[in-house]
Protein backbone atom coordinates (compact mmCIF):
# COMPACT_ATOMS: atom_id res chain seq x y z
CA UNK A 1 0.00 0.00 0.00
CA UNK A 2 1.23 3.18 -1.06
CA UNK A 3 -1.68 5.99 -0.54
CA UNK A 4 -4.12 6.78 1.70
CA UNK A 5 -7.18 7.96 1.68
CA UNK A 6 -9.91 8.48 4.64
CA UNK A 7 -13.52 9.14 4.14
CA UNK A 8 -14.39 11.77 6.71
CA UNK A 9 -18.11 11.84 8.75
CA UNK A 10 -18.26 8.58 10.78
CA UNK A 11 -14.47 7.95 10.29
CA UNK A 12 -11.74 10.05 10.77
CA UNK A 13 -14.57 13.03 12.74
CA UNK A 14 -16.66 10.84 14.66
CA UNK A 15 -19.78 12.93 13.88
CA UNK A 16 -22.24 10.36 13.43
CA UNK A 17 -24.57 11.14 16.65
CA UNK A 18 -24.35 15.28 15.09
CA UNK A 19 -25.75 13.93 12.03
CA UNK A 20 -28.44 11.47 12.94
CA UNK A 21 -29.98 13.87 14.91
CA UNK A 22 -29.88 16.87 12.53
CA UNK A 23 -31.78 14.44 9.90
CA UNK A 24 -33.72 12.97 12.61
CA UNK A 25 -34.92 17.17 13.72
CA UNK A 26 -35.02 18.04 10.16
CA UNK A 27 -37.36 14.88 9.32
CA UNK A 28 -39.33 15.61 11.81
CA UNK A 29 -39.99 19.08 11.35
CA UNK A 30 -40.14 19.37 7.62
CA UNK A 31 -41.33 16.10 6.47
CA UNK A 32 -43.07 15.20 9.36
CA UNK A 33 -41.84 11.34 9.42
CA UNK A 34 -39.34 9.56 11.32
CA UNK A 35 -36.16 7.54 10.01
CA UNK A 36 -35.49 4.25 10.93
CA UNK A 37 -32.02 3.11 12.01
CA UNK A 38 -32.08 0.43 8.99
CA UNK A 39 -32.88 3.73 6.69
CA UNK A 40 -29.90 5.14 8.09
CA UNK A 41 -27.58 2.39 7.59
CA UNK A 42 -28.75 2.16 3.46
CA UNK A 43 -29.88 5.57 2.89
CA UNK A 44 -28.12 8.24 4.74
CA UNK A 45 -24.71 7.61 6.12
CA UNK A 46 -22.05 7.75 3.44
CA UNK A 47 -24.45 8.95 0.79
CA UNK A 48 -24.91 12.72 -0.71
CA UNK A 49 -27.61 15.06 0.31
CA UNK A 50 -28.77 15.22 -3.42
CA UNK A 51 -29.82 11.28 -2.91
CA UNK A 52 -30.82 11.55 0.58
CA UNK A 53 -33.55 14.30 0.59
CA UNK A 54 -35.10 12.14 -2.68
CA UNK A 55 -35.41 9.11 -0.65
CA UNK A 56 -37.13 11.19 1.89
CA UNK A 57 -39.39 13.06 -0.15
CA UNK A 58 -40.09 10.07 -2.83
CA UNK A 59 -39.60 12.10 -5.50
CA UNK A 60 -36.49 14.54 -7.61
CA UNK A 61 -36.48 18.03 -6.53
CA UNK A 62 -35.44 21.31 -8.66
CA UNK A 63 -31.39 21.94 -7.74
CA UNK A 64 -32.68 25.33 -5.99
CA UNK A 65 -35.18 22.96 -3.86
CA UNK A 66 -32.32 21.16 -2.97
CA UNK A 67 -29.88 23.71 -2.05
CA UNK A 68 -31.97 25.18 0.22
CA UNK A 69 -33.08 21.99 1.97
CA UNK A 70 -29.46 21.14 2.13
CA UNK A 71 -28.39 24.46 3.50
CA UNK A 72 -31.03 24.01 6.06
CA UNK A 73 -29.82 20.66 7.30
CA UNK A 74 -26.18 21.43 7.44
CA UNK A 75 -26.97 24.64 9.41
CA UNK A 76 -28.31 23.00 12.24
CA UNK A 77 -25.43 20.04 11.83
CA UNK A 78 -22.67 22.47 12.18
CA UNK A 79 -24.72 24.26 15.35
CA UNK A 80 -24.60 20.58 16.95
CA UNK A 81 -21.26 19.86 16.17
CA UNK A 82 -20.21 23.67 17.36
CA UNK A 83 -21.89 22.81 20.56
CA UNK A 84 -19.58 19.91 21.40
CA UNK A 85 -17.31 19.92 24.60
CA UNK A 86 -14.92 17.52 22.65
CA UNK A 87 -14.45 18.70 18.91
CA UNK A 88 -11.79 16.75 17.44
CA UNK A 89 -10.98 14.27 14.78
CA UNK A 90 -11.53 10.57 15.75
CA UNK A 91 -8.99 8.57 18.66
CA UNK A 92 -5.90 8.07 17.15
CA UNK A 93 -6.69 9.71 14.02
CA UNK A 94 -3.62 12.56 14.69
CA UNK A 95 -1.18 10.02 16.08
CA UNK A 96 -2.06 7.82 12.70
CA UNK A 97 -1.95 11.17 10.33
CA UNK A 98 1.38 12.74 12.09
CA UNK A 99 3.07 9.40 10.91
CA UNK A 100 1.95 9.33 7.48
CA UNK A 101 2.58 13.17 6.89
CA UNK A 102 6.47 12.12 8.88
CA UNK A 103 6.84 9.31 6.45
CA UNK A 104 5.84 11.47 3.31
CA UNK A 105 2.63 8.98 2.41
CA UNK A 106 0.39 10.76 0.37
CA UNK A 107 -3.13 10.56 1.69
CA UNK A 108 -6.41 12.49 0.69
CA UNK A 109 -10.26 12.82 1.54
CA UNK A 110 -13.02 11.56 0.41
CA UNK A 111 -16.18 13.03 1.72
CA UNK A 112 -19.91 13.04 0.42
CA UNK A 113 -19.72 16.20 2.49
CA UNK A 114 -20.42 19.78 0.92
CA UNK A 115 -17.98 22.57 0.08
CA UNK A 116 -19.56 24.72 3.05
CA UNK A 117 -18.95 21.72 5.77
CA UNK A 118 -15.61 21.39 4.40
CA UNK A 119 -14.72 24.57 5.04
CA UNK A 120 -15.83 24.26 8.16
CA UNK A 121 -13.72 21.18 9.21
CA UNK A 122 -10.66 22.17 7.59
CA UNK A 123 -10.95 25.54 9.88
CA UNK A 124 -12.14 23.99 12.99
CA UNK A 125 -10.11 20.84 13.46
CA UNK A 126 -7.07 22.04 11.58
CA UNK A 127 -6.89 19.68 8.28
CA UNK A 128 -3.77 22.02 6.75
CA UNK A 129 -1.50 20.26 9.26
CA UNK A 130 -2.08 17.30 7.47
CA UNK A 131 -4.06 17.45 4.22
CA UNK A 132 -3.62 19.40 0.88
CA UNK A 133 -6.74 20.63 1.04
CA UNK A 134 -6.60 21.05 -2.89
CA UNK A 135 -6.35 17.04 -2.82
CA UNK A 136 -10.14 17.03 -0.74
CA UNK A 137 -12.53 15.34 -2.80
CA UNK A 138 -15.91 16.40 -2.07
CA UNK A 139 -19.69 16.66 -3.01
CA UNK A 140 -19.58 19.83 -6.07
CA UNK A 141 -22.12 18.39 -7.86
CA UNK A 142 -20.08 17.04 -10.72
CA UNK A 143 -19.65 13.74 -9.46
CA UNK A 144 -21.93 10.75 -8.50
CA UNK A 145 -22.05 9.65 -4.73
CA UNK A 146 -21.48 6.73 -2.84
CA UNK A 147 -21.72 3.57 -4.08
CA UNK A 148 -20.47 5.03 -7.25
CA UNK A 149 -16.61 4.64 -7.46
CA UNK A 150 -15.96 7.99 -8.65
CA UNK A 151 -14.82 9.77 -5.41
CA UNK A 152 -12.45 7.50 -4.52
CA UNK A 153 -11.36 7.19 -8.00
CA UNK A 154 -10.63 11.14 -8.07
CA UNK A 155 -8.89 10.78 -4.61
CA UNK A 156 -6.61 8.12 -6.07
CA UNK A 157 -5.78 10.46 -9.04
CA UNK A 158 -5.28 13.36 -6.60
CA UNK A 159 -2.56 11.93 -4.95
CA UNK A 160 -0.84 10.00 -8.06
CA UNK A 161 -1.30 6.50 -6.90
CA UNK A 162 -3.33 3.31 -8.39
CA UNK A 163 -6.57 2.81 -6.45
CA UNK A 164 -5.41 -1.26 -5.82
CA UNK A 165 -2.33 0.83 -4.01
CA UNK A 166 -4.65 2.63 -1.52
CA UNK A 167 -5.77 1.86 1.50
CA UNK A 168 -9.85 3.32 2.61
CA UNK A 169 -10.88 4.26 6.16
CA UNK A 170 -14.25 4.46 6.05
CA UNK A 171 -17.80 3.43 7.90
CA UNK A 172 -20.58 3.84 5.99
CA UNK A 173 -22.03 0.64 3.42
CA UNK A 174 -22.51 3.34 0.64
CA UNK A 175 -19.01 3.90 0.70
CA UNK A 176 -17.38 0.45 1.79
CA UNK A 177 -19.14 -0.18 -1.78
CA UNK A 178 -17.62 2.89 -3.78
CA UNK A 179 -14.29 1.70 -3.04
CA UNK A 180 -14.87 -1.98 -3.90
CA UNK A 181 -16.06 -0.43 -7.46
CA UNK A 182 -13.52 1.96 -7.23
CA UNK A 183 -10.54 -1.10 -6.91
CA UNK A 184 -9.63 -0.07 -3.83
CA UNK A 185 -6.11 -2.28 -2.42
CA UNK A 186 -7.56 -2.35 1.10
CA UNK A 187 -11.05 -1.50 2.54
CA UNK A 188 -10.92 -0.81 6.57
CA UNK A 189 -13.75 -0.19 8.41
CA UNK A 190 -14.14 2.05 11.68
CA UNK A 191 -16.94 1.15 13.27
CA UNK A 192 -17.61 1.05 16.79
CA UNK A 193 -17.13 -2.06 18.71
CA UNK A 194 -20.85 -2.59 19.58
CA UNK A 195 -21.58 -2.10 16.03
CA UNK A 196 -19.12 -4.24 14.42
CA UNK A 197 -20.82 -7.52 13.49
CA UNK A 198 -23.30 -5.62 10.39
CA UNK A 199 -19.94 -5.29 8.72
CA UNK A 200 -18.54 -8.86 9.93
CA UNK A 201 -20.17 -9.87 6.75
CA UNK A 202 -19.31 -7.37 3.99
CA UNK A 203 -16.58 -9.57 1.63
CA UNK A 204 -15.24 -6.13 0.68
CA UNK A 205 -13.65 -5.33 4.00
CA UNK A 206 -9.95 -6.16 5.27
CA UNK A 207 -10.34 -5.81 8.09
CA UNK A 208 -12.35 -3.39 11.16
CA UNK A 209 -11.02 -1.33 13.51
CA UNK A 210 -13.26 0.47 16.52
CA UNK A 211 -10.25 3.57 16.52
CA UNK A 212 -7.07 4.10 14.82
CA UNK A 213 -4.78 2.69 17.82
CA UNK A 214 -5.66 -0.08 16.44
CA UNK A 215 -4.70 0.09 13.46
CA UNK A 216 -1.51 1.91 14.30
CA UNK A 217 -0.54 -1.42 16.66
CA UNK A 218 -1.54 -3.28 13.67
CA UNK A 219 0.74 -5.07 11.42
CA UNK A 220 -1.46 -3.40 8.33
CA UNK A 221 0.39 0.13 9.72
CA UNK A 222 3.91 -1.56 8.93
CA UNK A 223 2.98 -1.99 4.93
CA UNK A 224 2.13 1.67 3.75
CA UNK A 225 5.27 2.89 1.72
CA UNK A 226 5.84 6.44 0.34
CA UNK A 227 5.71 5.72 -3.87
CA UNK A 228 8.99 5.75 -5.30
Amino acid sequence: MKGVIFDFNGTLFWDSAQQELAWRNFAKEIIHREISDLEFQEYIHGRSNDFIFEYLFGKPLSQDKLFELSEQKEELYRQLCAAQLSFQLAPGATELLDNLKMKKIPRAIATASGKTNVDFYIHQLGLKEWFDCNKIVYNDGSIPGKPAPDIYIKAARAINVAPKNCIVFEDAVSGIRAANAAGIGKIIAVVPEGSQEFFRNMKEIHSIISNYYEFLNSDTSLNINRPV
